[in-house]
């Protein structure tokens, strides 16, 4: 391939995009962007610090004195906040939860916003997230649109947390879940949906390799066609 793409992963939480698009990209010698992981890496500042994630004014405030980076580390992009290696910080249920709650407010998604375009301006980029295709890069060369039922998608979360050694309620995964879908869904600025022209790949009845599988050979037919 001479031609670097930007592929987008979109889909609801525990679809599986991040582990598909980690592979995809490992595959196609592309960078990873986890662009859920900038907005984490807000939230984690927000409840670090005690902020309501109800108060706009408090949270343009953080917008406006925060430092949010990525770096390139291999095949990977990593998130920096104020310099700070946010790693493993960022991934927990609680962060997860302020993370889709702050991503409602434009002025959290437009700080973000450039930043995420920056890092597809040579291509070469396989990001996922909840409006990739939609709205970050509407002129992506591929857009994939990844989805499982929700009761799939808590049984994955579960038994991703537990394998990971945390001790968790599969009740609570379940309505937080529940919840996070309403919001994503139902906010007013970048709702979750479908983009334009994507491919939607149902995977409750396929294997990781399966759907990983099913984007190379798309992505294949149109190189060749090209």
């Amino acid at each position: 391939m001479k031609k670097k793409f930007v592929i987008t992963i979109d889909g609801p939480a525990g679809a599986g995009k991040s582990t598909i698009s980690k592979i995809l990209a490992s595959k196609l010698d592309y960078i990873y962007l986890d662009t859920g992981a900038l907005y984490r890496g807000m939230a984690y500042k927000a409840v670090k610090f005690k902020i309501s994630l109800n108060d706009v004014s408090a949270l343009s405030d953080l917008c406006s004195n925060t430092n949010v980076s990525l770096k390139s580390l291999g095949n990977r992009m990593k998130v920096f906040v104020d310099n700070e290696d946010v790693g493993e910080k960022i991934r927990t249920e609680e962060i997860g939860m302020a993370a889709s709650k702050i991503s409602t407010y434009s002025i959290v998604r437009e700080k973000l916003l450039d930043l995420q375009r920056k890092a597809g301006d040579e291509g070469g980029i396989v990001a996922e997230g909840r409006d990739m295709g939609s709205v970050v890069f509407p002129d992506a060369d591929f857009k994939f649109y990844l989805d499982a039922n929700l009761e799939e998608r808590i049984k994955r979360r579960y038994e991703e947390l537990l394998s990971n050694g945390v001790n968790v309620d599969y009740e609570v995964i379940q309505k937080d879940m529940s919840l996070r879908d309403a919001q994503d869904k139902g906010r007013e600025i970048a709702p979750l949906r479908i983009p334009k022209g994507a491919i939607i790949i149902d995977s409750n009845n396929l294997s990781i390799g399966e759907v990983v599988k099913k984007m190379m050979a798309n992505i294949q037919v149109k190189i060749d066609f090209k």
